[in-house]
């Protein structure tokens, strides 16, 4: 798989062997055959595959069809728990009741579900077989690209092992802390929240039939998302300091923090994976491209977990840049370097924006606690829940089947 030389020479060269980068690959070669030379660096020794990731992520139907149009959904279906509603609170840890504020059938104009729950092995497992033996490919890992130098006719990456890679583009799908990013001349706005992502997979004693629960609390969102044999993945963004006392927990004292937080709602709870945490950030970069260089995924937006739609971008993004540079190609175009990039840019960078300003300002809405406060935020999403009208199209944005969308989004081959 490694087979590196000292410099290489590649149309394309992806940075990040995960979500985002996989997908854009897979369009690339679905799209184009052999006729591109592609590259793909990554740290892992095999890219994609992830069986210790303990995450789960709400597939909505946007995403859903780049992945069936990617012809990797059939993989991933048997993965996949098809959420029935959403349920949505808010209270106080120490509420006795906690009504549900609003709730939503998860499901679109066609009857079809609205999203779905897959594990995060599944999905990168799914993707990183769909081209492991493409012969236009070749994965350069583990391997991490340090730096770059953006040239008139190429660009340049340096591997931290010393050696080289040349490419017409290369494409950032590194993570929010992208190196690249930053070696290309981007700047980011990037704050910090005081708080701490936790995520852990349960498994319930009574059935949770498809439902997904999100609790907003003082501290941040508590989400229950449905997994398939009756197991939940609970996804909870807490204040830094009382994140650190329940992740220092054992797993006895872990579960009941989390039991207090779901109420008793499906029976007993026992942990079904590892237990994963990490700080939350928001990281917004001023640019999506400079000359031969582009970002997709949480290279190009890094948001609050609040919405679950991180992932959702990264594949929105990946089939954009799919579409500009599959169009760029066929028309004999410098697929590094014309006005496909600047289609791009203006594609998703407004995607990305509202999303990121969207989650940010949900979760702080949220997480601002008091009896006042509270009972308007209730008061408001009470009336939301009884115009029927709004809910959809509230729906159908975060499903992402709204505004202009990538043709592998809209079932559309490239």
């Amino acid at each position: 798989m490694d087979g590196r030389t000292t410099e290489q020479k590649f149309d394309i060269a992806v940075a990040g062997g995960s979500f985002a980068g996989l997908a854009l690959v897979r369009g690339l070669v679905q799209a184009l055959g052999s006729d591109l030379r592609i590259a793909i660096i990554d740290r892992a020794a095999k890219p994609g595959v992830a069986p210790n990731d303990g995450r789960a992520f709400a597939i909505w139907a946007g995403a859903k069809a780049v992945l069936t149009n990617l012809g990797v959904w059939d993989a991933i279906a048997p993965d996949a728990q098809p959420m029935t509603s959403i349920e949505i609170s808010d209270s106080a840890l120490s509420d006795g009741i906690r009504p549900t504020r609003l709730t939503y059938d998860a499901l679109t104009d066609d009857g079809a579900p609205a999203a779905y729950m897959v594990p995060a092995a599944a999905l990168a497992s799914a993707l990183f077989a769909s081209i492991e033996d493409e012969p236009s490919v070749t994965w350069i890992a583990p391997a991490e690209a340090e730096s770059l130098s953006l040239g008139t006719h190429s660009a340049d990456v340096a591997l931290r092992d010393g050696s080289h890679i040349s490419a017409s583009l290369v494409v950032a799908a590194d993570g929010r802390t992208s190196k690249l990013r930053d070696a290309a001349g981007i700047t980011t706005l990037r704050r910090g929240y005081d708080q701490t992502g936790i995520v852990a997979t349960v498994k319930f004693g009574e059935p949770h039939n498809g439902v997904a629960i999100q609790h907003f609390l003082p501290g941040g969102p508590f989400a229950i998302l449905p997994l398939k044999d009756n197991r939940a993945c609970i996804t909870w963004s807490a204040a830094r300091e009382e994140a650190a006392r329940v992740t220092a927990l054992d797993d006895e004292g872990f579960l009941a923090e989390l039991d207090l937080r779901i109420g008793g709602r499906f029976g007993s709870i026992a942990l079904d994976g590892p237990r994963q945490s990490w700080p939350l950030d928001i990281v917004v970069p001023r640019e999506l491209i400079a000359p031969r260089f582009a970002l997709i995924g949480d290279a190009a937006h890094g948001v609050h977990p609040v919405a679950g739609q991180g992932v959702n971008l990264a594949f929105r993004d990946a089939a954009a840049l799919i579409e500009v540079i599959a169009d760029a190609a066929r028309l004999g175009l410098d697929i590094g370097s014309g006005p496909h990039l600047e289609i791009y840019q203006r594609w998703r960078r407004f995607d990305s924006l509202m999303s990121a300003s969207l989650y940010d300002g949900i979760n702080r809405i949220f997480s601002v606690d008091g009896i006042v406060l509270r009972a308007g935020r209730g008061a408001a999403l009470g009336a939301l829940d009884h115009v029927g009208s709004i809910k959809k199209l509230i729906l159908a944005e975060a499903a992402g089947l709204t505004g202009e969308l990538p043709k592998l989004a809209r079932g559309e081959a490239v």
